[in-house]
């Protein structure tokens, strides 16, 4: 096959895949034009999905939950992948392993490793349960942080986690990390 029949068939597939993923009629794809993969997000979408939330807690949302709530929220949509009380499997460990990180096998766990319990708020509510990211309602996130820090031994069993005292948890890994942000 001569470099002309491949570049003719990488341009016919350009063209093609170019057709395919446009929905305005009007364009019409032309050799040497760009494709029209994508397009700019309303001001809505970005909204919907700037959800982080940084160590200083600001933007969390309005809502709360109790080590009593988040225990049985944890047994209906965490434990069948973290075990029960997070102690792993058949995905990762998220309760002990305080005093390895500077072991030879350190284990990471939220109460190991994470240096913020906001960041176990913001990781949870976008990514689990990893079947149904984003299902879980704000009380319920509130309420799993809440029972995974009592387990780790963060806070009490009586802790109520809302987005005035989730701030506020000191994690045991808190200055284990160096602030590489751009200030």
């Amino acid at each position: 096959m001569s470099i002309f029949d491949r570049s003719c068939i990488v341009t016919s597939l350009a063209l093609a895949v170019a057709g395919c993923a446009t929905t305005d009629d009007s364009y019409v794809a032309r050799p040497g034009s760009a494709p029209r993969l994508a397009r700019i997000a309303t001001a809505a979408e970005t909204a919907a999905w700037d959800i982080s939330i940084p160590p200083s807690g600001e933007g969390l949302p309005p809502g709360r939950g109790t080590v009593k709530d988040g225990e049985a929220v944890y047994a209906a949509r965490c434990q069948a992948c973290h075990g029960a009380k997070g102690a792993g499997k058949p995905v990762d460990r998220l309760v002990g392993g305080v005093g390895s990180l500077k072991s030879a096998s350190p284990v990471r766990t939220v109460g190991s490793y994470w240096p913020y319990a906001t960041t176990l708020f913001d990781y949870t509510r976008r990514a689990m349960p990893l079947t149904q990211p984003m299902s879980l309602t704000h009380d319920e996130v509130y309420a799993v942080t809440a029972y995974l820090l009592f387990l780790n031994g963060i806070v009490d069993e009586n802790a109520v986690m809302d987005a005035r005292t989730l701030p506020l948890v000191r994690m045991p890994n808190a200055g284990g990390f160096i602030d590489a942000s751009r200030r």
